[in-house]
């Protein structure tokens, strides 16, 4: 297994600590005037994404964790598992609710994602970062609206509550960035 050393770290590296893998968010090569030089780093736990920030020597070694990521289609929900299709070898493979909960919000049947797995085991799902979906319910729009600044509330196909512009009716089809779930257009 290929190693790295804390006086290695860069941004975006996952790498094993106790057992757990860890992206490293940031980081700061530290020399003070008196002792030995330090690494201080934000670390994110990739299977429960809670951030931390730890210092490290930097001559300490750590194992470099191998994330897989593959685009699988969601088929299908089955009481708590939700299922997607590896497009190459048609593979399905279940994921519990709380590894898609946010991802249910911008995906429907037959949407592509991204499936990270760790030595073989699903722990995120991600949707594509730009996807359409249709506004299933609207407050009522505002003739004359399109020049006028403000936003309603809309809901999606998925169920996901989001602010749109006020000439955004039931029925329109809209671009939403899936990375902090805003409206970006209507198509």
């Amino acid at each position: 297994m290929p190693y790295i050393t804390a006086g290695d770290f860069r941004k975006g590296i996952t790498f094993e600590l106790d057992g757990t893998v860890q992206l490293i968010v940031d980081f700061l090569h530290v020399k003070p005037g008196k002792g030995a030089a330090f690494v201080r780093a934000k670390i994110r736990n990739v299977m429960t994404g809670g951030v931390i920030e730890r210092t490290f020597n930097p001559n300490e070694k750590y194992e470099l964790a191998h994330i897989e990521r593959k685009k699988m289609q969601y088929s299908y929900a089955d009481g708590d598992f939700y299922y997607f299709m590896d497009q190459e070898t048609y593979e399905q493979i279940p994921l519990g609710k709380e590894l898609v909960e946010d991802a249910l919000h911008f995906i429907k049947e037959g949407d592509e994602c991204d499936i990270a797995f760790y030595k073989g085991s699903a722990f995120s799902c991600d949707p594509q970062n730009f996807v359409e979906l249709k506004v299933i319910e609207a407050d009522p729009g505002i003739a004359g609206a399109t020049a006028q600044p403000g936003t309603k509330n809309a809901t999606l196909e998925t169920g996901y509550q989001i602010q749109v512009p006020l000439f955004v009716n039931e029925g329109d089809t809209i671009r939403v960035d899936t990375r902090d779930g805003s409206y970006m257009s209507r198509v």
